[in-house]
């Protein structure tokens, strides 16, 4: 019986797959970049509108596939949000029980999503969501997710049509076919990962960049590689950077590394969302102010190519925050000169004044 469930219910995922149309990667128009091209792959088209819909899709399919969910398992993971709607969304077509263990800073409209899907939140303080997932797992005889140890594991990173593959796939028909850098910026690290394995196997040249924000240490993992590092700040930008270094992200796959201060990722975002005419999170400030980086020294060096990023999810989530001026007047700061940064950006296709 167990295992004709669980035959059923890797179905039901896999026909949920192919109802879903790969996301669409979007060409950025910039006129002061000369041959220089920017994309983003649209991951807020998933059905629970971000990219961690590919994560728990993975994390379903390989607790499944490991005999650690089973039929009546309650699932239990520790998110900031995105991951646990997705898994909402899985465990609900799976008529499972379903609670996000969720810093007590979580966006109201993000609980509203997991609730929308039928999960429940248990709100703790930041540092306790592993003890406390773990506890409730144990408690429930149920199955503990854990994002942070097996997003880096759960994905086939050779192909099989990962966002990787997915990426050189529609660059195909471009005049750059083959991205300089991809850049994105992690919260488990489990697609940097994916990514970076990805383009050592399929023998690419393209650079891995990974972005990480403010009160975050993967930067400064990348640059010591001690595992130890914590801070007790959180991370402002929802969804990236971590207070300690997690088991998923790989820095041997990463070829380098950006940091971005918070202001930044605010500015360019406000910023892209009037390029594109639709609001996007602050995570796709922070990856694309990145290629911007990345894109003004390729423009002075005298080079060409493309450069690919992530389009997390959509700004609706955001409202009464990062699209709040007065929000991040008190808890980001003064984003005014980044914003005057990018317009000289937009009109010259670099930093340098």
């Amino acid at each position: 019986m167990t295992r004709s469930w669980v035959n059923w219910a890797i179905g039901q995922i896999e026909a949920d797959f192919q109802r879903s149309a790969d996301t669409h990667l979007i060409k950025l128009d910039i006129p002061a970049l000369n041959n220089i091209d920017i994309y983003l792959k649209d991951e807020s088209t998933h059905p629970t509108g971000s990219l961690k819909h590919r994560l728990a899709r993975s994390l379903f399919l390989y607790g499944l596939s490991n005999g650690w969910i089973t039929q009546g398992s309650p699932i239990i993971e520790s998110s900031s949000g995105s991951t646990a709607i997705s898994e909402a969304y899985f465990a609900r077509l799976l008529g499972l029980e379903f609670i996000a263990v969720i810093p007590h800073s979580t966006a109201q409209s993000k609980i509203d999503q997991i609730e929308f899907y039928g999960g429940r939140c248990h709100l703790v303080a930041p540092a306790d969501i592993y003890v406390e997932s773990q506890r409730l797992a144990d408690e429930l005889n149920g199955h503990y997710m854990d994002q942070f140890t097996y997003a880096e594991r759960a994905t086939d990173w050779r192909g099989n049509n990962n966002i990787a593959d997915s990426i050189f796939s529609q660059m195909s028909r471009e005049r750059f076919p083959e991205p300089s850098h991809i850049v994105m910026s992690p919260g488990t690290g489990g697609t940097s990962a994916t990514i970076g394995r990805y383009l050592r196997y399929q023998c690419k040249q393209t650079r891995l960049c990974v972005v990480d924000p403010d009160n975050s240490v993967f930067f400064d993992y990348f640059q010591q590689r001690d595992a130890t590092i914590t801070t007790n700040a959180c991370s402002r930008i929802e969804g990236i950077g971590r207070p300690r270094v997690e088991p998923s992200f790989i820095a041997n796959v990463v070829d380098e590394m950006i940091q971005v201060p918070d202001t930044a990722s605010i500015a360019t975002m406000l910023w892209l969302a009037q390029l594109l005419g639709r609001k996007i999170g602050a995570s796709t400030g922070t990856n694309l102010f990145g290629v911007l980086q990345l894109a003004g020294k390729m423009q002075q060096q005298g080079q060409q190519g493309s450069l690919v990023t992530l389009l997390c999810d959509s700004g609706e989530r955001y409202l009464d925050s990062y699209y709040d001026p007065q929000w991040v007047s008190d808890n980001i700061g003064d984003i005014s000169s980044y914003q005057q940064q990018l317009i000289h950006f937009a009109a010259h296709g670099s930093f340098e004044k």
